[in-house]
């Protein structure tokens, strides 16, 4: 099995999503890619316990994708063995009522992650330079001072939202929040097949909507805005890696291996040393609790 080097997928870089393939199976089998990942989430798990302990950071996984690029699956496989009280799922949908009552990125700041646990953003605030850039009309909801049209929203719009969005991630990484943004790189025919197959599944018919078929339509403007807001956002404290997702074993995989090593890279992250006198008295405490 190829070995998985962050620097492989990181944008240090400017990148071209299309100089990128979306195919990589490691060189392995899937059932040798189960197996890697199940030792990969044990080790995930238990650099959260030790984070728990150490008490100072938290973690903050941003997941983003075309539809049908296996988010759910993947947040599913990869974060499994981790302590349930230690990771928190947050899927962004359609801003509610309450949420719009506020600016944008109001309900992903109070998601970010408590110290020693980890938050997994199920799409985005990225959603605000992607979704809301093909469609903008849904930003005229967000009742913004001076924008009352789409005439309204110009390119210093986009060039605005991109530098509270670099704020508001900078800001999280120098409170103690380590940030990592992964976009899963799937081939337009890919997202075909899994939409043929949500089809052609009884099963999985309750996943497929008609709306997917018109969203595809605009697949080539989301590509575009996919990788204008990958280079303009991916910085030391908060990178994007580019993942490719035609293969969902070995993408989760990837992810998974990404994760540990950066992660790991953080020797101060350990459990507190006893004092002097806790270790002093251990045996003592013992023997009170053998002796009840």
């Amino acid at each position: 099995m190829e070995k998985i080097k962050s620097s492989d997928y990181r944008v240090d870089a400017p990148v071209l999503l299309k100089e990128i393939s979306t195919e990589n199976t490691l060189g392995a089998e899937k059932k040798e890619l189960k197996k890697a990942l199940s030792q990969e989430r044990k080790k995930l798990s238990e650099f959260q316990n030790r984070m728990y302990a150490h008490g100072k950071y938290g973690v903050l996984i941003c997941i983003q994708g075309m539809d049908t690029a296996g988010k759910d699956s993947l947040i599913r496989e990869v974060f499994k063995d981790l302590n349930a009280r230690g990771v928190v799922v947050y899927s962004f949908k359609t801003p509610s009522a309450l949420e719009l009552r506020h600016d944008y990125l109001w309900r992903h700041y109070i998601a970010l992650p408590e110290r020693g646990k980890f938050s997994v953003f199920n799409r985005t605030h990225y959603e605000n330079v992607l979704v809301t850039r093909v469609h903008p009309e849904y930003v005229l909801n967000e009742n913004i001072p001076g924008i009352n049209t789409v005439e309204d929203i110009g390119p210093e719009f986009w060039d605005k939202r991109f530098e509270q969005i670099n704020n508001f991630e900078k800001n999280a990484s120098e409170n103690g929040t380590l940030v990592f943004k992964f976009f899963l790189h799937l081939s337009r025919e890919e997202q075909r097949q899994r939409l043929l197959r949500r089809l052609n599944k009884k099963n999985k018919n309750w996943k497929f909507s008609p709306g997917d078929l018109k969203e595809r339509k605009l697949w080539d403007q989301y590509q575009e805005y996919y990788e204008e807001a990958i280079n303009r956002t991916s910085t030391r404290h908060a990178p994007w890696y580019v993942l490719p997702a035609d293969d969902k074993a070995a993408c989760r995989l990837i992810l998974a291996g990404i994760l540990y090593d950066e992660l790991n890279a953080y020797k101060n992250v350990r459990e507190p040393e006893l004092d002097e006198e806790m270790l002093a008295n251990l045996e003592d405490y013992k023997k009170q609790l053998e002796e009840e």
